[in-house]
Protein backbone atom coordinates (compact mmCIF):
# COMPACT_ATOMS: atom_id res chain seq x y z
CA UNK A 1 0.00 0.00 0.00
CA UNK A 2 1.91 3.54 -1.45
CA UNK A 3 1.53 5.99 1.58
CA UNK A 4 -1.42 8.49 1.78
CA UNK A 5 -0.45 10.57 4.98
CA UNK A 6 2.16 12.51 5.72
CA UNK A 7 2.01 13.18 10.25
CA UNK A 8 3.16 16.07 11.44
CA UNK A 9 4.76 16.13 14.99
CA UNK A 10 2.20 17.64 17.08
CA UNK A 11 -0.80 15.44 15.35
CA UNK A 12 1.79 12.46 16.16
CA UNK A 13 2.43 13.44 19.77
CA UNK A 14 -1.08 14.06 20.70
CA UNK A 15 -1.99 10.52 18.69
CA UNK A 16 0.74 8.54 20.97
CA UNK A 17 -0.57 10.63 24.26
CA UNK A 18 -4.26 9.97 23.14
CA UNK A 19 -4.77 13.61 23.95
CA UNK A 20 -6.94 13.98 20.40
CA UNK A 21 -10.06 13.65 20.31
CA UNK A 22 -11.52 10.20 20.05
CA UNK A 23 -12.67 11.19 16.28
CA UNK A 24 -8.90 12.18 15.66
CA UNK A 25 -7.66 8.72 17.81
CA UNK A 26 -10.35 6.69 15.21
CA UNK A 27 -9.22 8.59 12.19
CA UNK A 28 -5.57 8.02 12.48
CA UNK A 29 -6.35 4.04 13.72
CA UNK A 30 -7.44 3.89 10.38
CA UNK A 31 -3.87 3.97 9.00
CA UNK A 32 -1.29 4.24 11.19
CA UNK A 33 -0.54 0.19 11.12
CA UNK A 34 -0.10 0.45 7.36
CA UNK A 35 0.78 3.96 6.37
CA UNK A 36 2.86 5.50 9.17
CA UNK A 37 4.97 8.38 7.46
CA UNK A 38 6.85 11.46 8.67
CA UNK A 39 9.41 13.88 7.52
CA UNK A 40 13.03 13.45 8.82
CA UNK A 41 11.79 16.99 10.53
CA UNK A 42 9.29 15.12 12.78
CA UNK A 43 11.92 12.66 13.62
CA UNK A 44 14.14 15.08 15.07
CA UNK A 45 11.26 16.23 16.60
CA UNK A 46 10.50 13.47 18.50
CA UNK A 47 13.59 12.32 19.25
CA UNK A 48 14.52 15.38 21.76
CA UNK A 49 11.17 15.82 22.66
CA UNK A 50 11.20 16.21 26.74
CA UNK A 51 7.65 14.61 27.64
CA UNK A 52 6.22 15.33 30.92
CA UNK A 53 6.10 11.71 31.42
CA UNK A 54 9.44 9.98 30.62
CA UNK A 55 7.89 6.56 29.82
CA UNK A 56 6.78 8.70 26.77
CA UNK A 57 10.46 9.07 25.51
CA UNK A 58 10.32 5.37 24.53
CA UNK A 59 7.31 5.35 23.28
CA UNK A 60 8.56 7.80 20.78
CA UNK A 61 11.13 6.38 19.53
CA UNK A 62 9.27 3.24 18.80
CA UNK A 63 6.87 5.55 17.13
CA UNK A 64 9.90 6.73 14.99
CA UNK A 65 11.90 3.22 14.22
CA UNK A 66 8.15 1.82 13.16
CA UNK A 67 7.71 4.75 11.22
CA UNK A 68 8.87 5.62 7.09
CA UNK A 69 10.74 8.57 7.31
CA UNK A 70 11.19 10.89 4.13
CA UNK A 71 14.65 12.91 3.89
CA UNK A 72 15.67 15.91 1.81
CA UNK A 73 16.29 16.31 -2.09
CA UNK A 74 16.58 19.01 -4.05
CA UNK A 75 13.16 18.83 -5.03
CA UNK A 76 11.82 19.33 -1.50
CA UNK A 77 14.67 21.87 -0.98
CA UNK A 78 13.45 24.06 -3.86
CA UNK A 79 9.42 23.40 -3.11
CA UNK A 80 10.35 24.53 0.50
CA UNK A 81 11.95 27.58 -0.64
CA UNK A 82 8.75 28.55 -2.35
CA UNK A 83 6.79 28.47 0.39
CA UNK A 84 8.95 30.27 2.82
CA UNK A 85 8.63 32.97 -0.09
CA UNK A 86 5.55 32.80 -0.83
CA UNK A 87 4.33 31.85 3.04
CA UNK A 88 6.07 32.58 5.28
CA UNK A 89 5.77 29.29 7.39
CA UNK A 90 8.58 28.27 9.45
CA UNK A 91 11.68 26.27 8.16
CA UNK A 92 10.32 22.92 9.93
CA UNK A 93 6.75 23.55 8.35
CA UNK A 94 7.58 24.49 5.20
CA UNK A 95 9.79 21.35 4.83
CA UNK A 96 6.86 19.27 6.16
CA UNK A 97 4.30 20.84 3.91
CA UNK A 98 6.82 20.63 0.85
CA UNK A 99 7.37 16.79 1.55
CA UNK A 100 3.76 15.93 1.49
CA UNK A 101 3.38 18.37 -1.63
CA UNK A 102 6.35 16.74 -3.32
CA UNK A 103 5.79 12.83 -2.37
CA UNK A 104 1.77 13.54 -3.20
CA UNK A 105 0.82 12.71 0.63
CA UNK A 106 -1.78 14.47 2.52
CA UNK A 107 -0.46 15.91 6.01
CA UNK A 108 -2.30 15.08 9.17
CA UNK A 109 -1.47 17.79 11.72
CA UNK A 110 -3.20 20.44 13.89
CA UNK A 111 -1.52 23.61 12.62
CA UNK A 112 -4.26 25.21 11.01
CA UNK A 113 -2.76 28.78 10.96
CA UNK A 114 0.24 27.69 9.09
CA UNK A 115 -0.44 24.29 6.84
CA UNK A 116 -4.04 26.01 5.70
CA UNK A 117 -2.07 29.23 4.15
CA UNK A 118 -0.92 26.61 1.41
CA UNK A 119 -3.59 26.00 -1.72
CA UNK A 120 -2.38 23.31 -3.27
CA UNK A 121 -1.40 21.41 0.22
CA UNK A 122 -3.65 18.51 1.19
CA UNK A 123 -4.23 18.55 4.94
CA UNK A 124 -6.62 17.27 7.40
CA UNK A 125 -6.58 18.50 11.06
CA UNK A 126 -7.95 15.15 13.15
CA UNK A 127 -8.39 17.35 16.28
CA UNK A 128 -11.28 18.82 14.11
CA UNK A 129 -12.59 15.76 13.27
Amino acid sequence: MAAQYLIDTSAAIKYLNQTLAPAGIAFIDSFINNDCTISFISEIELQVWNPANPDDITVYEQFVLQANVLGINAEIISETIGIRKNYRLKIADAIIAATALVSELTVVADNDSDFSKIPSLQYINPAKL
